[in-house]
């Protein structure tokens, strides 16, 4: 049974992600509920269930909120025609974008003024690539593999490049490396966050020492499945799940040693319980593994600032 427990260290919530909780948190704390909010606030089913308990209105379209109400936008980020039909609506808008999802935004709406077409790597329908893509729809195409590139109409614009904030770190150098190849003059901005970077080089150095790996994180974050695919990536077992109700006992069997860590999006919390358990099953030992310390702290929207208004 296991005996070592590793800990990837830096896991869990970034500073993006403290954010917009601080954010959303704030504002309940200020105002009555319900407060609205444009897609999940975090990629995160327990943060976005605690937020629906204090009397959080998940939403995907402006539609679906009154006139006049406050609204959150989420971490991930929202297009310009999103901005318009909240305006139109006359809401009381709080924007909890990640700071360096919004550095993105910027990138790319200027990229597109300045009559280039933009190639943005990521998931299509994923809720940052939306809100990326709306900065310029017309001249922005969504690519998510080598195979994607090499299907691309040339249309003889200069190129350039961004990416989301949470791919694979081995994945997106691939694809880059085809977008060259078709545009050796493309300009690229490779725009992965440090976040995402530092957990993916942590899991990757636990996983190089485990017998089996869990990731903490739900299923549609990105970070988290891109943390279980590259631990997977270097032959060992590796499972992503939302918490300790989800892992089947039997993974332990004939193992010694656990990596364990959890995307930007998961609090401590969550792996808590893990941890207690395998201490419980046999493990009399607990390392962090430490592969960079992060400092980063974003400040908060100006709004909060604002005296509270209520209509």
């Amino acid at each position: 049974m296991p005996h070592t427990l590793l800990l990837a260290e830096p896991r869990g919530f970034c500073a993006g992600v403290v954010r917009a909780i601080d954010v959303l948190d704030r504002v309940l704390d200020r105002e009555a509920a319900p407060i609205y909010a444009f897609h999940e606030i975090v990629h995160n089913r327990y943060v976005v269930d605690s937020f629906r308990q204090r009397g959080t209105i998940f939403v995907d379209t402006i539609d679906q909120v009154p006139d006049g109400a406050r609204i959150v936008f989420s971490a991930h980020g929202v297009s310009p025609a999103v901005v318009e039909q909240a305006r139109a609506k006359q809401l009381r808008v709080i924007d909890a974008t990640c700071p360096l999802v919004t550095k993105v935004h910027l990138e790319t709406r200027k990229a597109a003024k300045d009559g280039f077409d933009v190639l943005l790597v990521g998931h299509e329908g994923h809720d940052e690539v939306e809100g990326t893509k709306g900065e310029a729809p017309e001249r922005t195409r969504v690519v998510d593999s080598v195979s994607d590139v090499e299907r691309l109409d040339d249309t003889g614009r200069p190129v350039f490049v961004v990416t989301q904030t949470t791919l694979s770190v081995d994945d997106t150098a691939a694809t880059i490396d085809a977008i060259r190849a078709r545009h050796p003059q493309a300009q690229i901005r490779n725009d992965i966050c440090y976040a995402t970077t530092n957990r993916q080089a942590a899991v990757r150095a636990i996983a190089q020492r485990a017998d089996l790996v869990i990731v903490v994180g739900s299923s549609n974050s990105s970070n988290s499945v891109r943390l279980r695919e590259v631990a997977a990536g270097t032959g060992t077992p590796a499972y992503r799940v939302d918490g300790i109700e989800e892992i089947d006992p039997a993974w332990y069997e004939g193992v010694g040693v656990v990596g364990l860590t959890a995307g930007a999006s998961v609090p401590d919390e969550l792996l808590d319980p893990i941890i207690d358990d395998l201490r419980a099953r046999g493990v009399t030992r607990v390392e962090p593994v430490v592969v960079a310390t992060e400092t980063i702290e974003f400040r908060m929207p100006d709004e909060l600032e604002l005296p509270v208004i209520t209509p």
